[in-house]
């Protein structure tokens, strides 16, 4: 099983359009079983394609490119927790080509106003993958510490929405550095998730972030924010960062981890 997470920083990127067609063929060529977004954004002023999703959408627009190179597989959970940068809903994505059994989103923040930056929804999918039902929660966490919106509250209310009795793994970018000790990466860890970094047979350096983002800012360190958790220990064949020039091109302010999973 292939999974891929990526905080896609969209519609904030130069390039936009080819940088989605980029991603539409990684995502082609190695057919990725799910895969989680964040910040995936949509302007408020586009037109609505239905009663949620409007044209410019960024995982619309990647579908449509998908499709457009015969790839027509994948279909797509979405919903936005807050408005971004004044002119656009914000959310987390998930993306599979394997049967959608059922989805729900749902706030782990405090607030719950579209017109506060910090307000974090998370997507819920139950995935039948070769006949096995597992979760799959594309995640957008706070910070450390935050005085308004703490992480540990927002994993304790993450916590409560997981089903003991399936698999699930938690994906995306949860904004504590895993070298940090005795903050979010460790809260996470006694809170009974496994790192599939540590599972894995093969691994780089994990590093996800280099220098300074929205978020990050002034940071000069090399971090590793973006993770694949899991409920259980698995048996993983791989975990590597992707869209970071020595693997693909860049095409986020985050690059993407991409993680194989030999057997649930």
């Amino acid at each position: 099983m292939k999974l891929l997470t990526l905080n896609c920083h969209s519609w904030r990127e130069e390039n936009q359009l080819d940088k989605i067609k980029y991603l539409a063929k990684i995502i082609h060529e190695n057919q990725y079983d799910v895969i989680a977004l964040q910040e995936v954004s949509q302007h408020i002023e586009s037109s609505f394609v239905n009663d949620k999703i409007r044209t410019d959408n960024f995982v619309y627009v990647l579908l449509s490119e998908l499709r457009a190179i015969g790839d027509s597989k994948y279909d797509y959970v979405w919903d936005f927790a807050h408005l971004g940068y004044d002119v656009y809903e914000e959310g987390v994505s998930i993306i599979t080509k394997h049967p959608i059994i059922n989805k729900e989103s749902f706030y782990v923040s405090r607030s719950s106003s579209k017109h506060f930056w910090k307000s974090r929804k998370l997507v819920k999918t139950t995935i039948s993958i070769d006949g096995k039902e597992a979760d799959f929660i594309s995640c957008h966490l706070g910070w450390w510490k935050d005085e308004e919106e703490p992480f540990d509250e927002q994993v304790d209310k993450l916590l409560e929405k997981i089903n003991k009795d399936r698999t699930t793994f938690l994906m995306g970018d949860f904004n504590n550095n895993a070298s940090v000790r005795e903050q979010g990466y460790d809260y996470l860890l006694s809170k009974g998730m496994f790192d599939t970094y540590d599972m894995a047979d093969d691994r780089d350096e994990g590093i996800t972030v280099k220098g300074d983002i929205d978020g990050w800012e002034e940071n000069e360190e090399k971090l590793r924010l973006d993770l694949i958790l899991c409920t259980k220990k698995i048996k993983v064949k791989s975990s590597k960062v992707i869209f970071n020039e020595k693997n693909k091109k860049i095409i986020s302010d985050h690059y993407g981890l991409e993680v194989i999973v030999q057997k649930i």
